[in-house]
């Protein structure tokens, strides 16, 4: 999708992916402070370890804990989160009332939507298998086995697992036994499959689905314009992943 945006903006950039172990983190970081690459994109499980390497954090980054994207400005490198604005707008835009309302988050990795849900005033509970993680993003936090006690008025769950992510799609973070509140949306940040088994559970029992699409170009576009310092096309990026998704 960012290579998609450069074309369409005809600007001489190109989007490449860079396996990286942990071994050699640094020394990716280093091609990015001699200016051999203008930024990056940062994925798990490099979201903490590289900010050790940065010269200054954003501060919303900080309070989520993670970097996911690198920017190089007169040769200091600068560390920002911008999964955090993609989850915010693609929520957002579903228009879902959640201030001083229940919301769900299933499993223990997302602090990025948990910064997002406390700065909309909603109110958080966690399912996850590692309570003990959970624990530090949430003093509400429970077993997913314990998803049966969630607040029936919950408006919002969110799943951050990769339960569910193809080829495994018939997998779902959700107990098959037990009904979805009634008056939720159902979040999968999932992107493959489109419409995951979590998703169907959620439509078959007429609730509102939103999968991990929005999001994903979103955070990309806000990366592509602290890269680039340009409006990134988004219509372009979104048609981008469908296809690219098509393709898979």
């Amino acid at each position: 999708m960012h290579n998609a945006a450069f074309k369409a903006l005809d600007l001489d950039w190109r989007y490449i992916l860079l396996p990286t172990p942990l071994d050699q983190l640094a020394a990716v970081v280093g091609r990015i402070r001699s200016g051999e690459l203008s930024g990056a994109n940062v994925t798990i499980p490099h979201k903490q370890a590289v900010m050790a390497f940065l010269d200054e954090i954003d501060p919303a980054a900080q309070a989520v804990g993670a970097v996911n994207t690198i920017v190089r400005r007169d040769g200091r490198l600068i560390g920002f989160n911008t999964d955090t604005l993609g989850f915010k707008r693609s929520l957002l835009e579903t228009g879902v009332e959640i201030e001083n309302q229940p919301c769900a988050i299933l499993g223990a990795g997302g602090s990025a939507r948990v910064h997002v849900l406390r700065e909309l005033g909603a109110r958080i509970t966690l399912y996850a298998r590692d309570v003990a993680k959970a624990s530090v993003l949430s003093s509400e936090a429970h077993l997913l086995s314990e998803a049966a006690q969630i607040d029936p008025a919950t408006r919002l769950i969110v799943n951050t697992t990769p339960v569910g992510l193809s080829p495994n799609v018939d997998a779902s973070p959700w107990p098959a036994d037990i009904p979805l509140p009634s008056k939720a949306l159902v979040f999968d940040l999932l992107n493959n499959p489109p419409r995951t088994r979590l998703m169907q559970q959620a439509e078959e029992q007429g609730l509102r689905t939103v999968n991990g699409w929005g999001m994903l170009v979103y955070q990309g576009a806000a990366a592509f314009k602290l890269w680039t310092g340009v409006e990134p096309p988004v219509e372009v990026m979104m048609t981008a992943l469908r296809e690219a998704m098509r393709d898979e």
